[in-house]
């Protein structure tokens, strides 16, 4: 934790930064991250994690181009294949991820899904741009054929 302070003439002048720790969830997992705050002396020090908002980018919008699994090539494998364009609409360059959220029967899930499959996985995306997040993954049928579900929203979570 990082504390600075500055005082006035009098004591209502005084402050001081703060580090904060906060913690944010996205599908089963954690990220934690540091916001620096400035207060009055007399603030107290914060002792525990603050729960937050995942930070996605506002404004982002996604195009599914195509979307294919096939659950037999015929090699003894499945197949995944995807172009899904990511697109930055905001006036500023970002670093992030892409975090989808898909179905599979009753069972939705979130998070980085197919960022060990990707080929292009958009790291970043320049201000008023797009990326194109692509896959072409086969996997032996002697894992188990189990479809990679339906795609029902993809977000894009700011890391920087």
């Amino acid at each position: 934790m990082i504390a600075t302070t500055s005082c006035g003439s009098s004591d209502d002048d005084c402050t001081k930064s703060i580090s904060i720790p906060q913690v944010y969830f996205v599908g089963n997992q954690s990220y934690t991250t540091n916001t620096t705050q400035e207060v009055p002396c007399s603030f107290p020090e914060p002792t525990a994690l603050q729960v937050v908002e995942p930070p996605y980018l506002e404004g982002f919008t996604y195009e599914i181009i195509f979307y294919e699994f096939t659950p037999d090539t015929g090699n003894n494998t499945s197949r995944l294949r995807f172009e899904i364009k990511l697109n930055n609409n905001s006036d500023r360059d970002v670093t992030g991820l892409p975090i989808t959220t898909i179905r599979t029967g009753d069972i939705t899930g979130t998070g980085p899904i197919f960022l060990n499959v990707a080929t292009t996985t958009c790291p970043s995306i320049p201000a008023n741009s797009s990326c194109l997040f692509t896959a072409d993954f086969e996997e032996s049928l002697n894992f188990g054929n189990t479809s990679p579900g339906e795609i029902i929203d993809i977000q894009y979570l700011l890391t920087e």
